[in-house]
Formats: structure tokens, sequence, C-alpha cells
């Protein structure tokens, strides 16, 4: 059903009118806000609460497009704790959804941006549906 729900939105935010963008999709992360923002073709189409390091670790800044989608990713270093949906962007960091959603909107995180599942399902789909090379992951202070 939620898979239903990801390209229901997908479908209606590619009839919208839009912005003239280089990339279709941009996840624009601010480590200050603990938010990501999701635009398509210049829209914002969402803006959602998320984790990144906590203290004493780092998430990296920077702009990235993705290198690999992982659907059912589970961490090799954090004892195969459950990365769904994650977006790898800059090596072992990804975006990806997570069970620890009461921390969401907090620095929580080893590194990754970590999403609620339903939003990181969405953000996934609209990677895979235009393409790693039409998707920029921007990470700001």
């Amino acid at each position: 059903m939620r898979g239903f729900i990801a390209a229901l939105i997908l479908g209606v935010a590619l009839c919208l009118p839009a912005v003239a963008s280089a990339e279709r999709v941009v996840a624009r992360v601010s480590i200050t806000d603990q938010t990501m923002k999701v635009y398509h073709e210049g829209r914002l189409l969402f803006t959602w609460p998320v984790s990144t390091a906590k203290a004493g670790k780092v998430t990296p800044t920077g702009n990235y497009h993705p290198e690999v989608l992982s659907r059912h990713h589970r961490s090799k270093r954090y004892n195969n704790a459950p990365m769904p949906f994650a977006i790898f962007y800059d090596g072992d960091f990804a975006i990806h959804g997570t069970d620890q959603i009461s921390h969401l909107g907090k620095p929580a995180s080893h590194g990754c941006v970590r999403l609620d599942p339903h939003n990181a399902e969405i953000l996934f789909e609209m990677v895979k549906w235009e393409g790693m090379q039409n998707t920029l992951v921007e990470i700001v202070n």
C-alpha cells in the first residue's frame, strides 16, 4: 500500500507545472534545522524532520549525487541495524529510514541522514524514477 501511495504522490508531482532546474530532484538537508526539503523540478514538495550526526560524529556537508540505492539495507557497522530505502551519497553515508522515529528533529545518527520510513520510501521512489544522475543531495549547516 505504501508503494502505491509513493507512486501516487510522485505521479501528482510530475503533472504539476515546474520551474527550470538542473536536477529534477533535490534533497536539501539542514543540519542546523534538522530538516530535509525535497524539491522536484524546483518546486518544494515536502519538508520532513531528520536526524543527522549526534555529538562526536559527523554528517559531511556538500553536494552529492546518489551512488547506490538499497531498498532493504542493513548496517554492517552497527549491529545489522535496518536502513530501509537507503540512498548512499558519499561512500558509507546515506539517507535512509529509521526505527528511531522519536529522535527525528534532533541529532541522533552516526553520520547518516535518518528519515521516517514512509518519507524515505517516497524519496527513494522519486530518485529511482528520476534517476540518480538527475538527483542532488545537498547537506548544509
